[in-house]
């Protein structure tokens, strides 16, 4: 069934009714362009206040960025006074990107908002939705987390809650993540709502703000070498050997010696990062291309340059660049949607 709104599809049982108002919370970049999307394709009602974690850097910088630009209407973004998460009142949807995060867990457990609508944090989503639809007793935890008696305790009351939700038909899932379809099938039968986007939102802002790159080979930084997940010398040794000019857009994580390594390189251009790759990479040009280890990134940019002619291509990561920290089922979760790969 196609929504009003272009770009927007709505797979679940029943259509979401933009009623009523909405609290989002987020704590990333993208979570934070996924609410405003959210709110854009109605999913979240009329109106919609968006809090934002305080001291992160990259929040507050991707603010200023969607105040330059024309937010839908109703919507309002601020800054979480104290550090404090908002909690929901009644008749209010709660928008969400880290159901994983303890605060919010906790918050769940007495919290009583008339829906709940989820927006993408990366490839913790599919994780989320994996791990919702698995047997029941089944916790909420992150793939690395420790996995302590009262974080499983949490994690567990958040899952009831959550499938509860669904059940009651009070849960949405919006994303722009190509969810497996079997997974689909599974999250829809638990009664929630499956709404898939193509960033239309963020298609239709001009990108005067963000010039494209001069480079033809964009590369995408990652957060693997200081998870300790890849060997920093194996990453470093494969990006050095790209032919250049390279463009490479750091990851908000990055080590800021690897940094200063890259910067240091003859023949990369490091741009300045913080704004979502989403945002400043989407006017590029048929003859650049985008390479990138495994990231959701890969996954968000395929849709909005798919239809201008630019290859978004990720690397297969070698077995001897992982580290005893990457198990072999983190390794498949990050590479799940490693399609159309390009050679180390």
């Amino acid at each position: 069934m196609k929504a009003s709104i272009p770009g927007v599809e709505r797979n679940g049982r029943s259509r979401v009714r933009e009623q009523g108002s909405a609290v989002a919370w987020v704590e990333s970049p993208l979570q934070l362009l996924c609410a405003v999307e959210a709110r854009y394709a109605g999913v979240a009602g009329p109106e919609m206040r968006v809090v934002t974690r305080a001291k992160l850097p990259a929040l507050k910088v991707t603010r200023r960025e969607l105040a330059a630009l024309d937010l839908p209407p109703g919507l309002r973004i601020e800054t979480a006074e104290g550090g404090r998460m908002p909690r929901p009142g009644r008749g209010t949807a709660w928008v969400l990107g880290d159901a994983f995060s303890g605060r919010m867990q906790l918050t769940s457990l007495t919290a009583a908002p008339a829906r709940m609508v989820l927006v993408d944090d990366g490839l913790a989503t599919i994780r989320l939705l994996e791990l919702l639809t698995s047997r029941p007793g089944t916790a909420l935890l992150r793939a690395r987390a420790r996995s302590t008696p009262s974080r499983r305790v949490l994690g567990t009351a958040a899952a009831i809650r959550l499938r509860a939700a669904a059940r009651a038909g009070r849960l949405t899932v919006f994303t722009a993540l190509p969810v497996p379809a079997d997974l689909a099938a599974a999250v829809r039968g638990l009664g929630a709502e499956l709404v898939t986007h193509d960033f239309a939102w963020l298609r239709s802002q001009p990108a005067v703000r963000h010039p494209r790159p001069a480079e033809n080979t964009v590369v995408l930084g990652t957060s693997l070498v200081r998870n300790g997940l890849i060997h920093r010398d194996r990453y470093l040794s494969w990006l050095f050997a790209l032919k250049g000019p390279l463009a490479y857009f750091p990851h908000r994580r990055e080590d800021p010696g690897d940094l200063a390594a890259v910067r240091d390189h003859p023949g990369v251009t490091v741009y300045d990062g913080g704004v979502p790759v989403e945002m400043t990479l989407r006017d590029l040009r048929p003859g650049q291309r985008v390479l990138s280890l495994p990231s959701t990134a890969v996954t968000s940019l395929r849709v909005l340059l798919s239809a201008r002619g630019v290859p978004v291509e990720t690397v297969d990561v070698p077995d001897d660049w992982w580290t005893p920290s990457a198990s072999i089922s983190l390794r498949s979760h990050l590479q799940m949607f490693a399609h159309e790969r390009a050679s180390p």
